[in-house]
């Protein structure tokens, strides 16, 4: 398997160290899934500012919200062996990863973590509109972040 993960963080150097970090998530959610191939995909960490004017502009919905995925339909690719699939974009709000770590009492890289984890679901084509399809994503995503204790 390789993934090819380009990182943006848009907020403050000290998050360039959790570049290596996600990696290591994205080889969890593939390996979890039995998938194995070349993956591409894009990371940007931003602040609520910038993920709410996405959230305006491709989701018609003026707030801010804590990740947005923006997959490039390649879903039938990623039947086709020893092909590169450039799943898409991640874009995680580190203020909101920052609020919502409060909220829910567990720590930053938790949060972080299962907000990207989330995110590159999203791109494989998971999905949470309906009760049962978010039961498998929310299954998946426990199974994958649990063992980790973060």
């Amino acid at each position: 398997m390789e993934i090819e993960l380009s990182y943006f963080n848009e907020v403050d150097s000290s998050y360039d160290s959790l570049q290596d970090h996600f990696l290591g998530l994205a080889n969890l959610v593939f390996k979890h899934l039995s998938l194995d191939d070349f993956f591409i995909l894009e990371l940007t960490l931003c602040d609520n500012n910038k993920i709410q004017e996405l959230n305006k502009e491709y989701r018609k919905i003026d707030r801010p919200t804590d990740v947005l995925s923006f997959e490039y339909g390649y879903k039938d690719e990623l039947k086709i062996k020893d092909m590169p699939k450039f799943l898409g974009e991640i874009y995680i709000s580190i203020d909101k990863t920052i609020e919502q770590a409060k909220l829910y009492k567990h720590s930053f890289l938790r949060e972080i973590s299962f907000l990207f984890v989330h995110g590159l679901l999203h791109l494989l084509g998971y999905d949470h509109m309906k009760k049962e399809d978010e039961e498998v994503m929310f299954k998946i995503q426990d199974e994958i972040l649990d063992p980790l204790n973060l």
